[in-house]
């Protein structure tokens, strides 16, 4: 989606548009400190959903988590619209479609590493799953590490 509005030019139009730049930082990092605190309280729970699957967050809620805190975080904008213009050769044809498609290139390399990284994650859960302990206390550090990203990212934002 990113790819497309920066290949179209929404990218540069963001960029200008302090405001809106603010305001989707501001969505993000109020996101974050909200999916912090709710894994901090529930913490406890992710020994019951580990030993019992009817207990377990369903992969298609985590998913869209994930894709709102994306759609939320206007870096991806930034970064596409600095980054992909210095490969587009004019002379070579569409600078939209050399964009899109260059984009659309970063997208398949990243969603790859990611599912590499997901395997891992999955690898790591189940060493966490082998003791309750050590389940809170990785559900905890990893809520009050999301609030602390969620405030860090509300605290150096762009200044206007």
């Amino acid at each position: 989606m990113f790819v497309a509005a920066v290949s179209f030019g929404v990218g540069a139009l963001i960029e200008r548009v302090a405001v809106a730049l603010t305001v989707l930082q501001y969505l993000g990092a109020a996101y974050l400190v909200w999916l912090g605190i709710q894994a901090f309280r529930h913490r406890h729970q992710l020994v019951e959903a580990l030993s019992d699957p009817g207990k377990r967050p369903s992969t298609r809620r985590g998913f869209w988590e994930g894709v709102l805190v994306g759609l939320t975080n206007p870096k991806a904008i930034v970064f596409f619209a600095a980054i992909l213009p210095q490969f587009v050769d004019p002379a070579a044809g569409s600078p939209a479609t050399q964009m899109l498609v260059l984009g659309l290139l970063f997208c398949l390399l990243a969603s790859t590493m990611d599912v590499v990284w997901a395997g891992a994650a999955g690898t790591a859960r189940d060493w966490f799953a082998t003791s309750p302990t050590r389940l809170r206390r990785l559900g905890g550090a990893g809520g009050l590490i999301m609030i602390g990203m969620g405030v860090e990212v509300a605290a150096t934002g762009r200044q206007s």
